[in-house]
């Protein structure tokens, strides 16, 4: 049996709703969007584009930000930056010819006047908007030349309204009953559209069977949250009363009671792989460490007491039949690279292969130099391969990977590419994690599995960064990884002394340049710029791969930037270093470096990673504003390796954004990278500083790690809890929040 129901949402929401359910049976989880009127099949393709496929799917499209159109201000009462209703009679209506022809409408109500200005307009709007109508707008004020204005309003003509002797509007014409939702959208689906069907989706979920309660009552009355029912109403409805600057904030009950389960299902997504990881099989590293023994002899330096204790954990997890799943993190100069190379050894003495995996090219091929230094004269086989490298190279390697020859592959995205195969890989190594998609690691991990009788056996996983995550983010993005700190740097290793100055003073500058080099010492001057013309429409590129076009007008500017420098630096030997340079160029131009036979580097920010030039003391960071906290601060850990002192000068161009002061003013106050972190989280977000924007990972509907950060302890408890007394619960609170995104889990 069908019931049909129909309902007309609150003023201003849109059109009346019909939609049919299955009266026995049906959950909102499992009703398809086009049961709400108005997602016909070509509605429903667009609104897949936001992942609503579901009526839960709508109903938990929750809003971005609210507008109050509940009450109608006065003019006189506005202020600039308002979003607001208003409602006067049109004084004035006229084309104004420039450079762009635009419509001018005046509005006044008696208490004041505004300015409507239209850039894109009909003849058929311009007569609506005839000397003498009564119009109400919403929009937000802005300054005008002459007064306050509001570029391209919405709104409607009043039919027979009545004006009082003050001029005011006297006909009493009903505004909305709640603050107004503002969602996230995408082309073709409009904000009236996705209101309309967040009110059927909020009526359905008020029917029966209706939305599931899967939080227990005792987590719900110790905690003091509100049903969720309660809380999608009011966060998709909120009366005219309700505090808008709460809600903004997203510190509100009902907005708290959503962000709660959405992090208890990112967590309990991440048990459960933790769960399943530890339920899989891996092969068991058990090596007496000879190997391992021998290289530590031949180094110059002896480990800090921290990489001591991270080798050992590391060990420990290898010697098990479980697969380990380690996040190492350490702030730049750490020394992670020695305990990868140790951790790898443990491995090849057990028999396995083991491949190191970086982001990039110069990364890559620094391992390769590292690997290759402490490796080779212990008589192992270093395999190399990169998207670059040619065919009949390519084939030699893929052959001694696939017999078992080379122990060791080190490389970049090219590991887990088609045709590549391993003899019998045991240890993985992916160095700075969070700059690889979710399903290029988890290829790289399927590469490994080795079947025996019918079961898999995984390789164990190292995961490295040097850009460290806060406490509260890492419980809650990486609650499968066991977690292991470098917190304590080599000996001989001093703070870099960090400067912010304009680039209008860029001669003095230069001059430090002369100075340090004329001293013996080495310096690398970073270019950020593009060209002139594209500055105006370009974002910030930090923490991911920037386009194509892009990296190809940084590398003609640093290009550029170093003929300028030799021209006023004659005297001193200049080397370049860009993306678009072949690796045997690069390589050259950095021995060449690295030996002293260069005083200046010039190049991109492809020397973000890997490289170790002791004697170089000085960096210079054209246009830092444009680079993130966690990218400035790993440039910045490129001096500072040796034992004099060394200084990063961080050169912007003004006027500088409230953002960009706050990440210039960071890395002069601290050099810890664990602060840089936390800021870079406040400042940009877990998805940007986790690298995950692209991949799926931790798209929050309404939690903010920053913000909530609170919650975390109480979510642990919760998920003890639901594991052990309604496991049943688990699997539908994890689909309902993560939907597709849930397979992110299994890398």
């Amino acid at each position: 049996m069908k019931r049909i129901l129909q309902q007309t949402p609150p003023n201003g929401t849109g059109c009346a709703a019909i939609f049919e359910m299955d009266s026995k049976n049906t959950t909102l989880d499992s009703l398809p969007v086009t049961a709400l009127k108005g997602a016909g099949p070509r509605m429903a393709e667009r609104l897949a584009r936001l992942g609503l496929r579901t009526v839960q799917d709508v109903l938990f499209h929750l809003p971005l930000r609210y507008q109050d159109r509940t009450r109608v201000v006065p003019i006189g009462a506005l202020r600039v930056s308002d979003e607001a209703v208003i409602q006067g009679e049109v004084q004035l209506s006229e084309i104004k010819l420039g450079r762009r022809r635009m419509l001018l409408v005046r509005v006044a109500d008696g208490s004041g006047g505004i300015l409507l200005r239209f850039f894109h307009f009909s003849a058929q709007q311009q007569a609506g908007l005839a000397r003498g109508v009564v119009v109400r707008c919403f929009g937000e004020v802005r300054a005008g030349p002459a007064m306050l204005e509001m570029v391209h309003p919405e709104y409607r003509v009043i039919a027979d309204a009545v004006l009082d002797a003050q001029g005011r509007v006297g006909a009493d014409i009903a505004v909305d009953e709640c603050l107004t939702p503002v969602y996230p959208a995408t082309e073709g689906v409009q904000q009236y559209t996705l209101r309309a069907l967040s009110s059927a989706a909020l009526d359905l979920a008020a029917s029966e069977p209706g939305l599931q309660e899967l939080l227990p009552a005792e987590i719900l009355a110790r905690l003091k949250l509100p049903p969720l029912l309660d809380a999608l109403a009011y966060v998709h409805r909120p009366p005219p009363d309700a505090p808008l600057a709460m809600l903004q904030e997203g510190s509100h009950p009902a907005q708290q009671r959503l962000a709660f389960e959405e992090l208890l299902a990112h967590h309990l997504s991440l048990r459960l792989l933790r769960n399943k990881m530890q339920a899989s099989r891996a092969p068991q590293l058990n090596a007496p460490g000879r190997l391992m023994r021998t290289l530590l002899d031949s180094l110059p330096f002896a480990l800090t007491g921290a990489q001591q204790r991270v080798i050992g954990e590391i060990v420990r997890d290898l010697r098990r039949t479980s697969p380990m799943q380690r996040l190492v993190q350490g702030d730049v100069g750490s020394g992670k690279t020695i305990v990868a190379a140790l951790a790898v050894l443990h491995a090849v003495e057990a028999g396995f292969q083991a491949a190191v995996m970086a982001p990039t090219e110069l990364l890559a091929e620094q391992h390769l130099q590292n690997f290759t230094r402490w490796l080779a004269p212990l008589d192992l086989d270093i395999a190399w391969l990169s998207g670059k490298q040619p065919g009949k190279a390519r084939r030699t390697t893929l052959e001694r990977l696939a017999s078992g020859q080379a122990a060791v592959a080190v490389g970049t995205h090219a590991l887990f590419q088609e045709g590549v195969e391993f003899a019998s890989l045991g240890l993985i190594v992916v160095d700075e994690q969070h700059r690889f998609g979710v399903h290029q690691r988890l290829a790289l991990r399927e590469k490994g599995v080795q079947y025996e009788h019918g079961q898999g056996r995984y390789p164990h996983q190292l995961i490295m960064t040097a850009t460290p995550i806060p406490r509260t983010l890492a419980m809650t993005a990486y609650a499968d990884l066991d977690s292991s700190i470098i917190d304590e740097l080599p000996p001989g290793r001093t703070p870099v002394e960090t400067v912010v100055v304009p680039d209008t003073r860029r001669a003095e500058v230069v001059e430090r340049v002369r100075g340090a080099c004329r001293t013996g010492r080495q310096a690398y001057w970073v270019c950020t710029l593009i060209e002139e013309s594209d500055v105006q429409g370009r974002t910030s590129v930090a923490g991911g791969r920037m386009p194509e076009a892009t990296e190809t007008l940084q590398c003609q500017a640093a290009a550029d930037t170093a003929v300028r420098l030799a021209e006023a630096l004659p005297e001193l030997r200049i080397g370049l270093v860009h993306g678009r340079l072949k690796a045997s160029e690069k390589a050259q131009v950095m021995a060449a470096f690295k030996a002293g036979e260069l005083d200046l580097l010039v190049a991109t920010t492809v020397i973000e990673v890997g490289v170790d030039v002791p004697n170089a003391s000085l960096m210079i960071i054209e246009n830092a504003e444009r680079l993130g906290l966690a990218q400035l601060h790993q440039l910045r850990g490129r001096v500072g390796r040796g034992a004099q002192k060394s200084s990063c000068i961080l050169m912007y161009h003004g006027p500088l954004s409230r953002d960009g002061r706050a990440r210039l003013a960071a890395l002069r106050e601290t050099n810890d990278g664990f602060e840089i972190a936390r800021r870079d989280l406040a400042l940009r977000g877990p998805g940007e500083v986790l690298g995950t924007r692209q991949s799926g990972m931790l798209q929050l509907h309404i939690a903010d790690l920053v913000r909530d950060q609170a919650l975390i302890p109480k979510i642990e408890q919760a998920a003890e809890l639901l594991l052990q007394h309604y496991p049943e619960r688990v699997p539908l609170l994890i689909s309902r929040w993560l939907g597709e995104a849930a397979r992110y889990g299994e890398v």
